[in-house]
């Protein structure tokens, strides 16, 4: 079908270079199952891969002469053409579905088919099935459009739960110095009543010092009364007792007193 295309010389040489490509790739494969050891089988799954990516880059090359030319050539032409790339785009594929069966029998887990560029994580032999020039331009809008859209989404998610992270944090510092100035005010309620104790102790040994001199004294002074109170009991009682000496300011026994009566009647008269 290919040859009986119309192609433009630069259309013609693309294609050219796959098929080359596709040719060696079959041989390469057919090499493949007659070679026993493992490290020459990789080397040699090496090689077809660094083919693989060519016929990719290839593939992609001629999908933009087919737009670029698309205008000029007519309808049924484009579809043939259309036609081709999509038949080229399932022989590569084949030959990536062949080349992951012979990696899973080496044992080799890790898959690295065709470089797609820069992203989040490198894409897999799975994923690199359908090749992207298989793609639309709406298809790739799309599909990158809905990156974007789990991306913020993403990030979106990030940012709550850093809001929601410094929002606990600020309650946590304002309840920890809540509950510090709740301390101090505690301390100092401690030291104050620490303080009143030792004043209350004071003074009450203060008072019972003052209560015991008081004592003291009154007691002292009862005794004297008791003691002024005696004498004068037995003076009355035994007015003629010399032993017992007059206590100034009282007044004299009682003859006495009857002997300055009767001086002072004949005084008198």
């Amino acid at each position: 079908m290919a040859s009986e295309l119309a192609m433009s010389p630069q259309l013609e040489q693309i294609h050219g270079e796959i098929r080359d490509h596709f040719r060696a790739l079959a041989n390469g494969f057919q090499k493949l199952d007659k070679i026993k050891d493992s490290n020459r089988q990789s080397k040699q799954l090496d090689e077809l891969t660094a083919k693989m990516r060519e016929s990719k880059r290839l593939i992609k090359e001629f999908d933009r002469e087919i737009k670029d030319e698309e205008p000029r050539n007519p309808p049924d032409l484009n579809k043939q053409l259309n036609d081709e790339k999509q038949s080229m785009i399932k022989e590569l594929n084949s030959y990536v579905a062949l080349r992951k069966t012979y990696m899973n029998s080496l044992g080799n887990k890790k898959l690295e088919l065709f470089d797609m560029g820069a992203g989040v994580s490198e894409p897999t032999a799975d994923e690199n099935v359908q090749v992207a020039s298989s793609m639309t331009n709406q298809e790739l809008v799309n599909a990158g459009m809905k990156t974007m859209d789990e991306t913020d989404q993403a990030i979106d998610r990030t940012k709550k739960v850093v809001e929601q992270t410094i929002e606990v944090g600020t309650q946590t510092a304002t309840t920890l110095k809540g509950q510090t100035d709740q301390m101090g005010r505690i301390v100092n309620e401690l030291d104050t009543i620490q303080f009143s104790i030792k004043k209350a102790s004071q003074l009450v040994k203060e008072i019972g010092r003052q209560v015991a001199t008081d004592k003291c004294i009154m007691l002292f002074l009862f005794l004297i009364v008791c003691g002024v109170i005696a004498i004068i009991v037995v003076k009355i009682v035994n007015p003629n007792n010399k032993d017992i000496r007059d206590i100034p300011g009282l007044a004299p026994p009682a003859p006495s007193r009857k002997l300055l009566y009767l001086r002072t009647a004949e005084h008198l008269e």
